[in-house]
Protein backbone atom coordinates (compact mmCIF):
# COMPACT_ATOMS: atom_id res chain seq x y z
CA UNK A 1 0.00 0.00 0.00
CA UNK A 2 1.36 3.59 -0.75
CA UNK A 3 1.42 6.64 1.35
CA UNK A 4 -1.60 7.63 -0.67
CA UNK A 5 -3.24 4.78 -0.40
CA UNK A 6 -2.80 5.16 3.27
CA UNK A 7 -4.03 9.00 3.57
CA UNK A 8 -7.44 7.89 1.22
CA UNK A 9 -7.76 4.84 3.96
CA UNK A 10 -7.74 7.33 6.72
CA UNK A 11 -9.70 9.87 5.71
CA UNK A 12 -12.93 8.21 7.40
CA UNK A 13 -13.34 6.49 10.55
CA UNK A 14 -16.26 5.20 12.46
CA UNK A 15 -16.60 5.28 16.13
CA UNK A 16 -17.83 3.40 18.99
CA UNK A 17 -17.72 5.38 21.74
CA UNK A 18 -19.43 4.49 24.94
CA UNK A 19 -20.81 0.68 26.14
CA UNK A 20 -23.63 2.52 26.65
CA UNK A 21 -27.44 1.90 25.53
CA UNK A 22 -31.02 1.29 26.95
CA UNK A 23 -32.51 -0.95 24.09
CA UNK A 24 -32.55 -4.51 24.14
CA UNK A 25 -32.55 -5.07 19.95
CA UNK A 26 -32.50 -9.32 19.49
CA UNK A 27 -29.91 -9.60 16.51
CA UNK A 28 -27.71 -6.77 18.68
CA UNK A 29 -24.03 -7.83 19.51
CA UNK A 30 -25.16 -7.20 22.84
CA UNK A 31 -27.36 -9.59 23.40
CA UNK A 32 -25.25 -11.89 22.68
CA UNK A 33 -22.94 -10.56 25.64
CA UNK A 34 -24.98 -11.04 27.84
CA UNK A 35 -25.52 -11.84 30.83
CA UNK A 36 -21.58 -10.45 31.10
CA UNK A 37 -20.68 -7.11 31.18
CA UNK A 38 -20.69 -4.76 27.52
CA UNK A 39 -16.99 -4.49 27.75
CA UNK A 40 -15.22 -1.46 26.53
CA UNK A 41 -15.49 2.51 28.55
CA UNK A 42 -15.94 5.46 26.77
CA UNK A 43 -14.02 7.15 24.51
CA UNK A 44 -11.76 10.00 25.84
CA UNK A 45 -11.89 13.79 24.89
CA UNK A 46 -8.18 13.84 24.44
CA UNK A 47 -8.09 10.38 22.28
CA UNK A 48 -10.99 11.95 20.43
CA UNK A 49 -8.78 15.13 19.39
CA UNK A 50 -6.16 13.27 18.72
CA UNK A 51 -8.49 11.36 16.10
CA UNK A 52 -9.83 14.80 14.84
CA UNK A 53 -6.36 15.49 13.71
CA UNK A 54 -6.12 12.47 11.37
CA UNK A 55 -9.66 11.97 9.79
CA UNK A 56 -11.89 14.03 8.40
CA UNK A 57 -15.17 11.88 8.02
CA UNK A 58 -16.25 11.20 11.27
CA UNK A 59 -19.06 8.30 11.60
CA UNK A 60 -20.67 7.89 15.17
CA UNK A 61 -22.42 4.19 14.47
CA UNK A 62 -22.36 1.66 17.69
CA UNK A 63 -22.50 -1.84 17.35
CA UNK A 64 -22.71 -2.23 20.87
CA UNK A 65 -23.63 1.53 22.27
CA UNK A 66 -25.73 4.07 21.58
CA UNK A 67 -23.26 7.44 20.62
CA UNK A 68 -25.85 9.34 22.54
CA UNK A 69 -25.37 8.01 26.08
CA UNK A 70 -21.34 9.71 26.35
CA UNK A 71 -21.36 12.28 28.40
CA UNK A 72 -19.25 14.04 26.26
CA UNK A 73 -20.89 13.68 23.10
CA UNK A 74 -22.16 17.42 22.80
CA UNK A 75 -18.34 18.51 23.47
CA UNK A 76 -17.82 15.84 20.63
CA UNK A 77 -19.98 18.02 18.25
CA UNK A 78 -18.64 21.27 18.98
CA UNK A 79 -15.08 19.88 18.11
CA UNK A 80 -15.58 18.80 14.69
CA UNK A 81 -17.47 21.37 13.25
CA UNK A 82 -15.07 21.62 10.39
CA UNK A 83 -15.06 17.74 9.88
CA UNK A 84 -18.25 15.46 7.79
CA UNK A 85 -19.90 13.74 10.61
CA UNK A 86 -22.54 11.44 10.61
CA UNK A 87 -24.49 10.33 13.88
CA UNK A 88 -26.35 6.99 13.84
CA UNK A 89 -28.70 6.67 16.51
CA UNK A 90 -32.05 4.87 17.81
CA UNK A 91 -32.29 5.02 21.47
CA UNK A 92 -34.56 7.82 22.94
CA UNK A 93 -33.65 8.22 26.49
CA UNK A 94 -32.72 11.74 25.96
CA UNK A 95 -35.05 14.70 26.86
CA UNK A 96 -35.93 17.11 23.96
CA UNK A 97 -34.10 19.73 24.64
CA UNK A 98 -30.54 17.28 24.81
CA UNK A 99 -31.38 16.35 21.40
CA UNK A 100 -31.91 20.22 20.67
CA UNK A 101 -28.45 21.14 22.44
CA UNK A 102 -26.68 18.65 19.95
CA UNK A 103 -28.41 19.93 16.90
CA UNK A 104 -27.12 22.94 17.54
CA UNK A 105 -23.72 22.40 18.58
CA UNK A 106 -22.76 20.92 14.53
CA UNK A 107 -25.49 22.17 12.44
CA UNK A 108 -23.97 20.36 9.77
CA UNK A 109 -23.84 17.11 10.96
CA UNK A 110 -26.11 14.07 9.45
CA UNK A 111 -28.69 12.59 12.06
CA UNK A 112 -29.93 8.93 11.25
CA UNK A 113 -32.37 7.57 13.15
CA UNK A 114 -33.08 3.93 13.33
CA UNK A 115 -37.37 3.93 14.02
CA UNK A 116 -38.20 0.53 12.26
CA UNK A 117 -41.51 0.80 10.94
CA UNK A 118 -44.10 3.20 12.03
CA UNK A 119 -43.40 5.70 15.18
CA UNK A 120 -45.86 3.52 17.08
CA UNK A 121 -44.75 -0.13 16.14
CA UNK A 122 -40.96 0.62 15.95
CA UNK A 123 -40.54 -0.79 19.54
CA UNK A 124 -41.15 -4.51 18.55
CA UNK A 125 -38.04 -4.98 17.50
CA UNK A 126 -36.11 -1.89 19.20
CA UNK A 127 -37.11 -3.18 22.48
CA UNK A 128 -37.55 0.40 24.72
CA UNK A 129 -37.46 2.28 21.70
CA UNK A 130 -39.88 5.29 22.27
CA UNK A 131 -40.80 5.68 18.28
CA UNK A 132 -43.48 8.34 18.66
CA UNK A 133 -41.14 10.84 20.59
CA UNK A 134 -37.80 9.85 18.61
CA UNK A 135 -40.01 10.94 15.81
CA UNK A 136 -41.12 13.85 17.23
CA UNK A 137 -37.11 14.57 17.74
CA UNK A 138 -36.50 14.28 14.01
CA UNK A 139 -39.67 16.66 13.38
CA UNK A 140 -37.59 19.10 15.53
CA UNK A 141 -34.54 18.40 13.85
CA UNK A 142 -36.19 19.31 10.46
CA UNK A 143 -37.83 22.91 11.70
CA UNK A 144 -34.21 23.38 13.57
CA UNK A 145 -32.74 23.09 10.06
CA UNK A 146 -30.90 19.76 10.58
CA UNK A 147 -30.13 17.48 8.10
CA UNK A 148 -31.95 14.40 9.56
CA UNK A 149 -32.36 10.54 8.00
CA UNK A 150 -34.95 8.33 8.69
CA UNK A 151 -33.75 4.96 8.80
CA UNK A 152 -36.28 1.96 8.30
CA UNK A 153 -35.30 -1.39 8.43
CA UNK A 154 -37.93 -3.75 6.54
CA UNK A 155 -39.21 -6.81 9.25
CA UNK A 156 -42.13 -8.94 8.93
CA UNK A 157 -44.30 -6.49 11.59
CA UNK A 158 -43.76 -3.60 9.34
CA UNK A 159 -43.46 -4.48 5.88
CA UNK A 160 -46.73 -3.82 4.95
CA UNK A 161 -46.05 -0.21 6.22
CA UNK A 162 -44.12 1.14 3.65
CA UNK A 163 -46.42 3.09 1.86
CA UNK A 164 -47.10 4.65 4.95
CA UNK A 165 -44.17 5.58 6.23
CA UNK A 166 -43.50 7.18 2.90
CA UNK A 167 -46.27 9.34 3.08
CA UNK A 168 -45.31 10.42 6.77
CA UNK A 169 -41.79 11.28 5.59
CA UNK A 170 -43.50 13.08 2.68
CA UNK A 171 -45.60 15.31 5.10
CA UNK A 172 -42.64 15.98 7.08
CA UNK A 173 -40.05 16.95 4.95
CA UNK A 174 -38.04 13.54 5.95
CA UNK A 175 -35.42 11.88 3.73
CA UNK A 176 -36.33 8.05 4.60
CA UNK A 177 -34.28 5.54 3.90
CA UNK A 178 -35.95 1.68 3.38
CA UNK A 179 -33.21 -1.00 3.65
CA UNK A 180 -32.89 -4.58 4.49
CA UNK A 181 -31.13 -6.62 7.62
CA UNK A 182 -28.16 -8.78 7.10
CA UNK A 183 -29.04 -10.43 10.57
CA UNK A 184 -31.76 -13.14 9.28
CA UNK A 185 -31.18 -16.46 10.98
CA UNK A 186 -33.16 -19.55 9.90
CA UNK A 187 -36.95 -19.82 11.03
CA UNK A 188 -36.31 -16.23 11.93
CA UNK A 189 -39.84 -14.68 13.13
CA UNK A 190 -38.57 -11.11 12.49
CA UNK A 191 -37.21 -12.07 8.71
CA UNK A 192 -39.87 -10.46 6.03
CA UNK A 193 -41.68 -12.24 3.69
CA UNK A 194 -41.22 -9.87 0.91
CA UNK A 195 -37.97 -8.94 -1.16
CA UNK A 196 -37.53 -5.29 -1.34
CA UNK A 197 -34.63 -3.39 -2.75
CA UNK A 198 -33.06 -0.58 -0.69
CA UNK A 199 -34.09 2.80 -1.67
CA UNK A 200 -34.28 6.49 -0.48
CA UNK A 201 -36.95 8.58 -0.60
CA UNK A 202 -37.43 11.22 -2.20
CA UNK A 203 -36.50 9.54 -5.00
CA UNK A 204 -33.99 11.24 -7.17
CA UNK A 205 -35.37 12.44 -10.43
CA UNK A 206 -33.85 11.13 -13.55
CA UNK A 207 -32.47 13.35 -15.65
Amino acid sequence: MNKLTQMATRRKINLDITHRCTLECPRCLRQSIKPNKIPGEDLSLNDFKKILNHFDKIQFCGQISDPIFHPQFIRFLELSKNKDVKVNTAASHRPMSWYMKAFNANKNAVWEFGIDGLPEESHKYRINQDGKKLFEVMKQGIKNGNNILWQYIIFKYNENHVDQAIELAKINGIKLIITQSSRWRENDPYKPTKLFIDTTYPLKEKK
